[in-house]
């Protein structure tokens, strides 16, 4: 067993915030810095040191810290929601939902109705950004015809897409959480939609309230096809099920692409693609997850996390303390990267040997982690997900307006802190 403690080990973090976060911070920009070039950078620091090792020794530990099992499964995962989402996509699954969403809405709640089709649409396609991209054109609309702010309603968009980003069988957060706390996916959901469940109820009774006075219908064709929006039902409903998620997303896929093909959507070859499309489209993180797990794996064997840990622990004096410390840990690093797939994968070993330590559930210590990482990336004006709402907008509202009616994820937060406060939900051994 490896007993070594040096924070000089976490010197490889630090040049990766300074080369991404400051960087981002001077430029004014934090999407021109690559993360995976910082990360490369990172990893390639974290092999030169320890010049005690030989360099073939170092870049084998590398190696086995990216072929680690969780992180080749949750790589192999990320290939398989990758080619669902993009195949249901292409074949109209994600337009259907929104148009049905649409058609059955009274003027009323309007602004709710928003939020829970952005519920639905981020639930099923696990990706907040997607969702955003297709219901902010819609959410604008909706502003203009009846004369509300458009902060107010791509707030309604965001919320609805991160509740399905930090709940969905097929998001990104999902994955990392539950493979680096050892636990199945439904029993992290489960866990999850407990914790988050009442922030999403008074979420969508703040927008019925905020649009009671509205009567405004919404004019005009919204044509749908059932069969489409019950692929993504298809797939919810056998992950809930216990279905072997490898099982799920490639039926999935199947079912979707068989879909598409009997509507016309596209022929085999438009599957194909699809398929082709959605895998090259996770290329980006699978590379970031292989490069963080063999990193952290090296910093780790210099005495990095086990000084992380008693830097921590230190400081910890109790279960609750344990959670708090971990919902920290991920948030800070979410507000240096911007990224909350990224802070899981980076903070997740770490979260697991403190869950171990203080007997948290693994499925609770990955809600803590899915949720507080959702938190942050909701909320912070230079996350992705509000800046595709402001450029989906063509910059007629700002961050901050928008910021202000962000109610779901600033709920969450509040439910999440509570949760961890009072030691709620108490579940049954999964």
């Amino acid at each position: 067993m490896n007993n070594k403690k040096s924070g000089l080990a976490l010197l490889p973090l630090l040049v990766f915030l300074v080369m991404y976060l400051v960087t981002s911070i001077v430029i004014g920009d934090f999407y021109k810095m690559p993360v995976s070039v910082s990360f490369l950078v990172a990893s390639i620091i974290a092999i030169c040191m320890n010049p005690k090792e030989k360099i073939s020794d170092k870049i084998e530990i590398f190696c086995k810290g990216a072929g680690n099992t969780n992180i080749i499964i949750m790589c192999f995962i990320f290939i398989l929601a990758g080619a669902f989402a993009s195949v249901a996509r292409e074949m109209g699954a994600v337009d259907s939902t929104v148009n049905l969403g649409l058609s059955i809405l009274p003027g009323n709640i309007l602004i709710a109705g928003i939020f829970v089709i952005g519920c639905f649409i981020s639930l099923s396609i696990g990706t907040s950004v997607g969702t955003i991209v297709a219901l902010s054109p819609v959410a604008i609309g909706l502003a203009e015809k009846i004369d509300i702010s458009l902060g107010l309603a791509l707030g309604a968009v965001i919320s609805g897409a991160m509740f399905g980003d930090n709940l969905s069988m097929i998001s990104d957060t999902t994955i990392a959480a539950a493979r680096t706390q050892g636990c199945e996916m439904r029993d992290k959901f489960k866990m999850n939609f407990l914790i988050v469940v009442p922030a999403a109820i008074v979420t969508g009774i703040i927008f019925i309230l905020i649009g009671s006075g509205n009567n405004t219908a919404l004019g005009g064709d919204h044509p749908y096809s059932i069969i489409k929006v019950f692929t993504y039902l298809v797939v919810l409903i056998g992950a809930l099920s216990g279905v072997n998620v490898f099982v799920v997303l490639t039926g999935g896929t199947l079912f979707a692409g068989s879909v598409g093909i009997m509507t016309n959507s596209f022929d085999i070859w438009g599957f194909v693609s699809a398929v082709s499309k959605g895998i090259n489209g996770m290329a980006e993180i699978i590379i970031i997850s292989l490069l963080i797990g063999g990193m952290v794996e090296v910093i780790k064997f210099n005495g990095g996390i086990n000084f992380l840990l008693d830097f921590i622990k230190n400081r910890i004096s109790s279960k609750r303390g344990a959670e708090f410390g971990i919902a920290l840990l991920v948030g800070v690093v979410d507000l240096c990267t911007a990224n909350n797939t990224i802070a899981i994968v980076m903070t997740g070993p770490i979260a697991k040997d403190i869950a171990d330590e203080y007997n948290i559930e693994p499925r609770r210590s990955a809600s803590i982690l899915d949720t507080f990482s959702c938190f942050c990336q909701g909320i912070i004006p230079y996350g992705a997900q509000i800046l595709v709402a402001v450029g989906v907008a063509s910059n007629k509202v700002s961050s901050f307006h928008i910021m202000r009616h962000l109610y779901y994820p600033y709920l969450m937060g509040i439910c999440a802190v509570i949760a961890i406060l009072v030691g709620v939900p108490k579940l049954k051994e999964a």
